[in-house]
């Protein structure tokens, strides 16, 4: 576990995955931010325990956005905690099995391994009607958390919320952005430190992806935890977010770059065409090659096994007799 600020502390799930504990003004209260990826309550129960107390519980669960490595563990931790989960309306068809989220689109520019993985990724919607409230939109005020506000960032998720602590500029960005290279496996394992775009495969509006960075920049923080990638502080946190708005890569192509996906209260309400994937040609073929290969090296390996055990290989011995100039057959 690491520090953000006082009050905040980062736990990390299967080494890129990230949730927060919040603690509240009122000692011995706080709030559990995201719910990492399902089968993490076991991890998230016993750090909550070490950091606080035996038995501890929050005073409630908000989710920054609904997907799988967010909400993956809601259930199981609001059964186990009895408290209720707290998400953005625009959430709530997607967390109450009454819409899907977007496909991913693993075409889109500068992917990286993470499109490449998307391909094989369940679409995501979940059931959690029995536990999930609508955030209040009433007021930018964080239920049971007074000292902070949550800002809308769509672009990601159509009800993805960030949080801020004014106080001290601290800063849980969610997927608006990620604190290590998204899109590279190698650098979310080894938590290597560097403000960029997050999950660009399930971004479905990219200008609303640019817009929440930028909106978020303009708070300055200097402070930062987001759902993937390590902490960042100081200018390394201000100027580094500030860097990603004023130069942000907005990829070329991709599904949703030119024709976003629009989303309502009751779901997806367009998705535009899915573009052609080169990919399962391009897989049907090395599959094919590979057998090619793997037939050849078993042929190969049959012709040295007899070679070695003393069968003729290429040659072929007659056993006919052929007649001499004499008339006679010679052997």
């Amino acid at each position: 576990m690491k520090q953000v600020a006082p009050g905040v502390t980062q736990l990390t799930i299967q080494r890129f995955v990230n949730v927060y504990f919040v603690e509240s003004a009122t000692p011995g209260e706080w709030v559990l931010v995201d719910t990492g990826l399902p089968g993490s309550e076991k991890a998230i129960i016993a750090a909550a325990d070490q950091l606080f107390y035996p038995g501890t519980h929050p005073e409630a669960i908000l989710l920054t956005h609904g997907h799988m490595d967010h909400s993956g563990s809601a259930l199981a931790l609001a059964e186990h905690w009895k408290v209720p989960v707290l998400a953005h309306p625009l959430e709530l068809p997607f967390l109450t099995a009454r819409a899907v989220y977007p496909p991913a689109d693993p075409t889109v520019e500068n992917g990286g391994t993470l499109a490449f993985m998307a391909r094989f990724f369940p679409p995501q919607s979940f059931q959690l009607s029995s536990i999930v409230q609508a955030l209040p939109t009433d007021s930018k005020e964080v239920p049971f958390l007074p000292e902070w506000r949550w800002v809308h960032v769509p672009g990601h998720a159509p009800g993805q919320v960030a949080l801020f602590r004014e106080k001290d500029k601290t800063l849980l960005g969610a997927d608006a952005f990620a604190t290590a290279n998204h899109e590279s496996v190698p650098a979310l394992l080894l938590q290597v430190p560097k403000v960029s775009v997050a999950g660009a495969p399930f971004n479905y509006n990219w200008q609303q992806v640019r817009e929440s960075v930028q909106k978020l920049a303009g708070l300055r923080p200097e402070n930062i935890g987001c759902g993937h990638g390590p902490v960042v502080q100081g200018v390394e946190a201000t100027d580094g977010l500030q860097q990603l708005a004023n130069f942000f890569p907005m990829p070329t192509t991709g599904r949703y770059v030119l024709d976003p996906a629009r989303l309502d209260e009751n779901g997806v309400a367009y998705l535009p065409p899915a573009p052609e994937d080169s990919f399962p040609q391009r897989l049907t073929l090395a599959i094919v090659g590979v057998g090619l290969l793997a037939g050849a090296a078993w042929l190969v390996q049959q012709r040295q096994r007899r070679r070695q055990e003393g069968y003729p290989t290429t040659q072929y011995v007659s056993s006919r007799r052929f007649p001499t100039g004499s008339g006679k057959y010679q052997a």
